[in-house]
């Protein structure tokens, strides 16, 4: 005897070797012999023959057509045989009954299963909408497969063209799209980037990093909404006529410096901080907007605002304009340098020039200043600044050593052309204004902690810097608090610490009293988004970097290895690893050659040329 049975949602069949009522010993047409459960069992049959029942039933299934067995099932549940005999008009034999059974559990959308052998046929309205289901899916897939032939050879389908940020930056893998994708990406060995620029929807890989970081980070754009600027208290004007010292590119001037000579002999030296805070209250429109934002964004070329234009036109130190400021005024000995007195007020002041490193730096610098050179405009007050910068340094113990300066770098973009330049790191006008900005924020630091208004504070102890809004040293300047307070145009933390400042110096309560949730909220979401600002900086001067390499041509190129196998090159910021590379002791110079640049994935593959011995062994940590 043979029997038809089920196993693991499948139907095989078997010879019976022994029935034991609740189980039987069977043997497959394999010569497995293996032991199933009674209950299992199907059918039971002599012929036709073990070895082709199965075939022979498929084939008869095959000539039965669903829809009419759907039209001779009893609308309550039944059995398989039951329906066989129906269909067929008498008893059936095994052969029929297994042909109907293998039709019914073929077909469960018009067939659902109650149990081993039992059916219910499905109501029409029900079989209606699984049918139309079906053949959406149908449909669906066959437009799947278009979409990977299509992109398999390079071709973009017309229903992604509106649908390129969703595929790039968050694609959804419930869609036919994103499934076509992934097919045609493990068919052509590309990375979904990489095909979608192959069918040419990328035509600017510049755009590719940018969309996706406005994709993540300003999802609703970039375009400021109206923003209307309070109107702040009448303030009193200051005597000083002050000048700025920035870049070229920079709009947003957040500070200038003033020279007076007092009656006494001794100089008063003025910091004056734009005041932002004046016309944008807590809480205001024009806060949410700073606060949600939390800085400026920079990068090559461009840069998004913290601020509307016209926040920043109201309170930027433009040349020719009085402005609102927050000031510092430090009295200094004329013999000594030396602070003899400090006084901070709220003001408005007259900014007189705007300096501009690109004119400025030809004129003061470290050898002009040893030549005595002080012909040009405000050479004077630029001289004291500097003497005094100088003194600042030494009193807090971090005198610099010029002759191993870092550079920076500055990326110019017109029309697509890039050129890099650099500057020396601690160049007098660097040394002048860094060293005036950490006095002020060290200062306006500790007036806040001594009245005992919290404010948002950097500090750093054995390496690590952290923020807080408790005062703390930080170890890296040599001051024994540090806090943001000198750009509030391009940073929020800076502009909160500001209203803080200003409510100290009109003897007013706080604008953020102790353990403010508000503050600590400020801190969280600064500290994420200004790392996640600079990454992507760092990212685009990158991607520069090797369209630099790419634009003029260059086909080899130099740089120093860090450690291991990775280089930074000589003249521009890039750092890579250059994996072709022999292992060379850290400090090596190398010269490399120039093969595939992955503007994509920010990639640049190289080949070894040659390396230089460094002339004083360089550590690791040096490196």
């Amino acid at each position: 005897m043979n029997i038809l049975y089920e196993e693991d949602g499948s139907f095989k069949v078997g010879s019976i070797m022994t029935d034991n009522t609740s189980s039987l010993q069977i043997e497959s047409l394999s010569g497995k012999r293996s032991k199933i459960k009674a209950a299992n069992v199907m059918l039971r049959f002599t012929q036709p023959e073990l070895g082709v029942f199965m075939a022979q039933a498929e084939t008869m299934s095959e000539q039965i057509e669903t829809e009419f067995l759907w039209e001779c099932c009893p609308p309550d549940e039944f059995g398989f045989e039951q329906t066989a005999e129906e269909y067929y008009g008498h008893k059936p034999t095994p052969l029929e009954s297994a042909a109907v059974m293998l039709r019914l559990h073929g077909a469960p959308i018009y067939f659902h299963r109650k149990g081993k052998g039992r059916y219910r046929a499905a109501p029409p309205d029900v079989l209606k909408a699984a049918l139309a289901g079906a053949e959406k899916k149908r449909l669906q897939l066959e437009q799947q497969a278009r979409y990977v032939t299509q992109l398999s050879s390079f071709e973009l389908p017309a229903e992604f063209a509106d649908q390129l940020k969703q595929l790039l930056y968050q694609p959804d893998r419930n869609t036919i799209e994103v499934k076509a994708l992934e097919a045609a990406c493990a068919a052509t060995h590309l990375s979904a980037a990489h095909l979608l620029h192959q069918c040419g929807a990328l035509p600017s890989t510049h755009d590719f990093h940018l969309n996706k970081f406005l994709f993540e980070n300003f999802p609703k754009g970039t375009d400021f909404p109206a923003v209307e600027v309070s109107t702040w208290r009448e303030l009193p004007l200051a005597t000083a006529q002050a000048f700025s010292i920035d870049d070229a590119s920079t709009t947003e001037i957040d500070d200038a410096f003033s020279v007076e000579q007092l009656a006494n002999g001794h100089w008063r030296i003025g910091v004056h901080i734009a005041a932002p805070a004046l016309g944008l209250p807590r809480d205001s429109a024009g806060d949410a907007i700073a606060a949600s934002r939390l800085s400026t964004v920079y990068m090559p070329g461009q840069k998004i605002t913290m601020l509307p234009d016209s926040v920043v036109q109201a309170f930027t130190l433009n040349a020719d304009h009085v402005c609102p400021a927050l000031s510092m005024y430090l009295e200094v000995d004329k013999d000594t340098l030396l602070i003899t007195a400090n006084e901070s007020r709220v003001e408005r002041v007259h900014i007189a020039a705007n300096l501009r490193h690109d004119t400025l730096e030809p004129l003061f610098n470290e050898a002009t200043l040893a030549a005595g050179k002080l012909d040009y405009t405000y050479a004077p007050e630029l001289r004291l600044l500097w003497d005094f910068a100088s003194k600042l340094e030494a009193l807090r113990g971090k005198a610099s050593d010029n002759s191993t300066a870092q550079l920076d770098y500055n990326f110019n973009i017109v029309n697509e052309h890039v050129s890099i330049t650099t500057r020396r790191r601690g160049s007098p006008i660097d040394k002048v204004v860094s060293e005036l900005m950490i006095l002020v924020n060290s200062s306006w630091g500790k007036q806040l902690d001594e009245h005992g208004f919290p404010g948002i504070y950097r500090t750093q102890n054995n390496g690590k810097v952290k923020m807080s809004t408790v005062a703390a040293p930080h170890q890296g300047l040599g001051v024994a608090q540090y806090m943001w307070s000198s750009s509030p145009l391009r940073r929020y933390v800076d502009m909160v610490n500001q209203r803080q400042i200003i409510a100290m110096l009109d003897d007013a309560e706080p604008i953020y009293a102790k353990n403010d949730t508000a503050l600590y909220t400020v801190l969280r979401d600064f500290e994420t988004m200004y790392g996640i600002y600079n990454d992507f900086q760092r990212q685009m001067e990158r991607y520069w970097c090797l369209r630099y390499i790419q634009q003029e041509k260059l086909a080899e190129i130099s740089g120093t290895v860090i450690r291991e196998n990775l280089v930074r090159l000589s003249n521009i910021p890039l750092v890579f690893k250059a994996h072709s590379m022999p292992e060379q002791a850290a400090g090596t110079k190398v010269v490399l050659g120039v093969g595939d640049i992955d503007l994509i994935d920010l990639n640049l593959h190289t080949r070894f040329i040659a390396a230089e011995a460094p002339l004083v062994p360089a550590t690791e940590e040096a490196a």
